[in-house]
């Protein structure tokens, strides 16, 4: 039987919430998920060791290219107060893409462009309350949202319809027989041969395949060459395939359509119905490869008022309460982030363990699944670990056991290991970060 060897108590990173143990338990559920997929596969047991603070470091994303760090936020991203003197409330805007803060500005009323001033946004948003803001951006496909406290969240009708479902939702979305999956030597890692399809962009989404990844499977990130990247590609393409594909276009569609018959899994973090309108949704999927396994990642969950709505980490814990909750408990003047994106890092592991039990599900019963994880609900899961007392007595992270560097695509990476300790197979990324575009969208 495999068994989990877990070590580390809370806290480990400066938060009166249990980012710790969030990290430790998502990634020891995938790490042991694999070893039964393992073990299903060639007989072989394993151990898996998780330490807390490795697990809680590896959610921090630190990385540095040719001894660099990348610039973590545009001059305008941030938190505001709205309304006059601040009496509407405070609104965080999340403008590190172009077009999110030029869409931004205009809302605003002021001229698109990197030279706008932290000044003119505050000035501008004198004119609103946080929430009515935070409404005309999601009307307008403009990323923001508004502060609350856990109060308010719990009240709103997207916290009551979260609320509802589960943590990792799992779904039987047609009827297919098992797929044969390639024999695995006992020296393999334990998801080698299995083909998964990464249409994911910023964090959460290339975490899970990235995860994936570095226990064995095939993974072939596909971007679109319109569409822009952050920096932690670099760290988030470790172990992948990397491709670029328009599926807007005809001789695209055609090319990963047929890399998607041979797939085992498509994971996918586009804003819901966008790839159903392209022809690659659920029900399509299954229809070109019955079997699959359909990942879907989104900000605030399939149900709800805002189900159609966009979102980041640093968003969803404005949005849900955890940055006026951490802030008091600092006993800051101000509202406070979490030390990390737990909110990405946590749900990017629960869904890759969701796709390793939708192919146990899919190996021993058929059908074709649909897994879907949310942050915000990831959110209330992390809120239902409970706080830390004396937790902002943690020190402050040292990443330098954990780093590890290697030649890419993108200049010399130094990133950090893998957290989860596997006693016959390690986890590791045997293929170097490359460019978007760097391989051919085949399986060849």
């Amino acid at each position: 039987m495999t068994r989990l060897r877990p070590s580390g108590t809370e806290p480990v990173l400066p938060s009166s919430f249990a980012v710790g143990t969030a990290a430790q338990t998502a990634l020891a559920v995938v790490a042991l998920a694999a070893t039964e997929i393992g073990h299903v596969r060639n007989g072989l047991e394993q151990e898996v060791a998780v330490d807390m603070r490795e697990a809680a470091l590896e959610c921090c994303g630190y990385f540095r290219l040719d001894g660099k760090a990348p610039q973590a936020w545009d001059r305008i991203a941030g938190l505001y107060a709205c309304g006059p003197g601040g009496a509407g409330g405070r609104v965080r805007l999340h403008t590190n893409f172009a077009h999110h803060r030029d869409g931004a500005l205009h809302l605003l009323g002021l001229p698109p462009g990197p030279e706008a001033t932290r000044e003119q946004v505050a000035a501008a948003l004198a004119a609103w309350t946080a929430e009515s803001f935070e409404d005309a951006a999601a009307n307008a496909g403009v990323v923001a949202a508004a502060l609350r406290t856990f109060v308010r969240w719990d009240r709103h009708p997207q916290c009551m319809a979260i609320a509802t479902l589960p943590l990792v939702e799992l779904t039987r979305i047609g009827n297919a027989p098992p797929l044969a999956w390639p024999n695995l030597a006992r020296t393999d890692r334990p998801l080698a041969g299995l083909r998964v399809l990464d249409l994911t962009r910023i964090l959460a989404g290339p975490a899970c395949g990235r995860t994936l990844a570095a226990y064995g499977a095939d993974v072939m990130l596909v971007n679109s060459p319109h569409l822009p990247n952050i920096e932690a590609i670099a760290d988030l393409s470790r172990g992948k395939r990397s491709t670029l594909a328009d599926l807007r276009e005809e001789g695209d569609r055609g090319a990963f359509a047929i890399a998607l018959a041979q797939a085992h899994v498509l994971l996918q973090s586009y804003r819901p119905g966008s790839l159903a309108a392209l022809g690659f949704g659920p029900d399509d999927a299954h229809r070109l490869r019955p079997g699959i396994v359909y990942a879907s990642l989104s900000a605030y969950g399939r149900a709800g008022p805002w189900a159609q709505r966009r979102g980041f980490d640093s968003l969803v814990q404005t949005a849900t309460g955890f940055n006026d909750a951490e802030g008091a408990a600092a006993g800051a003047t101000e509202p406070k982030a979490l030390p990390m994106q737990i909110l990405d890092m946590a749900s990017g592991f629960l869904l890759a363990w969701g796709i390793e039990m939708a192919l146990l599900r899919q190996r021993d019963d058929g059908g074709s699944w649909h897994v879907q994880v949310s942050l915000a609900r990831t959110a209330q899961w992390l809120r239902s670990l409970g706080r830390v007392r004396a937790g902002f007595a943690a020190p402050r992270p040292d990443f330098s056991a954990q780093i590890e560097s290697s030649d890419s695509g993108f200049g010399r990476l130094e990133a950090l290991r893998h957290a989860a300790r596997f006693s016959a197979t390690p986890a590791l990324y045997t293929r170097p970060s490359v460019r978007p575009g760097a391989d051919r969208l085949a399986w060849s």
